[in-house]
């Protein structure tokens, strides 16, 4: 182990009671020496998430105290496996930065198996900003049955960042892809197909309207990234069989028709990437290789890079609710 002087890390010493009370201290940082069957990634970008900021609130009752928060990462390799040395990879963990060390800083320890080369074509920016949308994204459409050509799929909140991946995914199979958001169309994400657009402010009747736009039969995968406001809605657009994804909500308890629930034979998913670590998320991230590669799926823009030093000033405008993507350059 040699002290590298200019290497620094967030740390997070007590949970903060709000925004104003939150403090983060950059502190030197040792290149560290990884154990065996680890390795260390010098961090060049590293997205700052809602779940991050949330992280050092308090919110997530996992997190421990002190720590480095920051779930994604983009780096490259300066210690571990031969083969992997000097690589360029990428990742995202809901243990890193949550129950143990993270990526707002210079360098992070992980698992040689959570190691994925960074695809080809996108840059360290937008690989260290893909990880928790995507990976939340992805997920839940893998425990629901990867959508299909030939299917629908409706995409609630579709403006947010799991929306909008949401969206590539479906678009990327070939279904038939229904956005619903606050605001007038077209789409403001990227889709490799056309994507209808419901303004959620102009059609009082969510479910109605999809079940106009699909002559009646409504969508087989709805994915919810809102939860309760949209859960009416979105139970009355499902199609016979549909499966719904749930990642979030603003009310705990819902309305809920049991009968409509059996004659409908639907399925509810509960989609929590907190509960996935740095090993099963980046493998996801590496199943969606492919698609950033040829371009089928697309990273967000970066809108702003922060320094250490500017750290706050990224915590508080996550916090604020913006849905600008920015990084951290440790």
């Amino acid at each position: 182990m040699h002290t590298t002087h200019s290497a620094r890390a967030l740390r997070v010493n007590e949970k903060a009671a709000n925004l104003d009370a939150l403090r983060l201290h950059a502190v030197t940082q040792s290149e560290p020496t990884p154990p065996p069957g680890y390795a260390v990634v010098r961090i060049a970008a590293a997205a700052v998430n809602p779940s991050d900021a949330k992280a050092t609130l308090g919110i997530m009752p996992q997190a421990v105290w002190p720590r480095t928060p920051g779930r994604d990462f983009a780096g490259t390799v300066v210690n571990g496996p031969t083969e992997w040395v000097g690589r360029e990879v990428y990742g995202s963990g809901g243990d890193i930065g949550i129950t143990r060390d993270g990526s707002h800083a210079r360098y992070l320890v992980l698992p040689e198996q959570a190691l994925r080369a960074k695809p080809q074509g996108i840059s360290m920016d937008e690989a260290g900003a893909v990880g928790v949308p995507f990976v939340t994204a992805y997920e839940g459409f893998r425990r629901s049955g990867m959508p299909q050509a030939g299917q629908t799929v409706l995409v609630l909140g579709a403006n947010g960042k799991v929306g909008q991946a949401a969206v590539q995914l479906a678009s990327q199979a070939g279904a038939r892809v229904i956005a619903v958001q606050r605001r007038e169309g077209p789409f403001e994400g990227f889709a490799s197909g056309p994507v209808d657009v419901i303004d959620a402010r102009h059609h009082a009747d969510v479910g109605a309207r999809v079940r106009e736009l699909t002559d009646g039969r409504g969508a087989h995968i709805v994915y919810n990234t809102v939860g309760s406001a949209y859960f009416e809605a979105a139970n009355k657009a499902m199609a016979k069989g549909a499966t719904q994804i749930f990642i979030a909500t603003h009310e705990r308890a819902v309305p809920f028709d049991i009968f409509a629930f059996y004659r409908g034979m639907h399925t509810f998913v509960g989609i929590d990437s907190l509960a996935m670590d740095c090993v099963a998320s980046t493998a996801q991230l590496d199943a969606m290789r492919q698609g950033f590669e040829r371009g089928t799926l697309k990273p967000f823009p970066v809108a702003r890079s922060f320094t250490l030093d500017e750290a706050l000033d990224a915590y508080r405008l996550v916090l604020s609710g913006s849905t600008d993507r920015v990084v951290l350059h440790p």
